[in-house]
């Protein structure tokens, strides 16, 4: 069976399957997470722009858990890129969520419109590395084109690269950038929620192959699609705030879909994004201010 945690290139290991709180309201997320650590999750993903990660850290306290033991994640917003406003954004986080050091810091965007601005905020990343706040660096939605303007300016290469990864949309291409980089792929919208926004789209929810294969061994479509990522190496942030679904997007370490299974599913890719084109995001139509803690 596929091992739990998955170990990054700075050598330190990663919970394989975390819980991702986007878009849950703040008053059901400290009730999310206590929920998921509860039945077994000890990876949790926020960011500053979800604006719940003070939440997050009432969850996490909640469960009784010992710190040490829960795997923390969290994104710095673009409004706060920059060197000495990046190294601010984790003072704000950790205070957000009550902790000294967090595990994983990512840049939430890539911003090439002010590059400039990413790269700085990057070595601040690395700063923090270097100082022991954070115990790995990386980033999120960045493309190929991305990756190389970032590691030629850089010195230390992201441990994680979070983009919208589910069956109907692959990014085959960035993976294998990633993967020739030694960055793991984290997905997020890994079972496909974000193709259940616009009615004219089909679900992943209900593929038909994708209901075929969890037929076959007693499971969901979502688990079939966690357990897709798991086996080609994926780290995957599922999110809900259902107990049921928080629960059933965690048991996915009791079966395996064969070789036959994985290529039914890669031959789903359609190469449609459902979130934005991360060259879209600007500061001008995307930028807010992230509040102190």
């Amino acid at each position: 069976m596929t091992k739990r945690k998955i170990t990054l290139n700075n050598g330190a290991e990663m919970p394989i399957i975390g819980l991702g709180v986007f878009q849950t309201p703040p008053e059901e997320t400290s009730a999310a997470v206590a929920e998921a650590l509860r039945v077994g999750y000890r990876h949790i993903d926020t960011a500053a722009g979800y604006a719940n990660e003070r939440e997050v850290g009432e969850g996490i306290r909640r469960s009784g858990i010992p710190r040490d033991d829960i795997y923390v994640e969290t994104k710095v917003w673009i409004s706060d890129y920059g060197y000495d406003a990046t190294l601010h954004a984790f003072d704000k986080s950790a205070a957000k969520l009550g902790v000294d050091q967090i595990d994983l810091l990512l840049l939430h965007q890539p911003l090439p419109t002010r590059f400039d601005l990413t790269l700085d905020a990057y070595r601040a990343l690395e700063k923090l590395l270097e100082d022991g706040k954070v115990r790995a660096i990386g980033v999120s939605n960045f493309m190929p084109e991305d990756l190389d303007r970032l590691l030629a300016e850089t010195s230390v290469v992201p441990a994680v690269n979070q983009i919208e990864l589910h069956p109907y949309f692959q990014q085959t291409a960035l993976q294998k950038v990633n993967a020739a980089h030694g960055i793991v792929t984290q997905a997020w919208s890994p079972i496909g929620g974000i193709t259940s926004y616009r009615e004219s789209e089909k679900r992943s929810f209900d593929d038909p192959t994708l209901l075929d294969i969890a037929q076959e061994h007693g499971k969901s479509a979502a688990q079939v699609m966690l357990r897709w990522h798991l086996q080609e190496g994926r780290s995957a942030i599922p999110k809900s705030t259902k107990p049921a679904r928080i629960a059933e997007n965690f048991d996915v370490f009791d079966f395996e879909l064969t070789a036959e299974q994985l290529a039914a599913i890669d031959a789903l890719d359609t190469g449609v994004r459902g979130g934005p084109e991360p060259a879209d995001i600007t500061l001008e139509s995307w930028g807010r201010e992230i509040p102190e803690a």
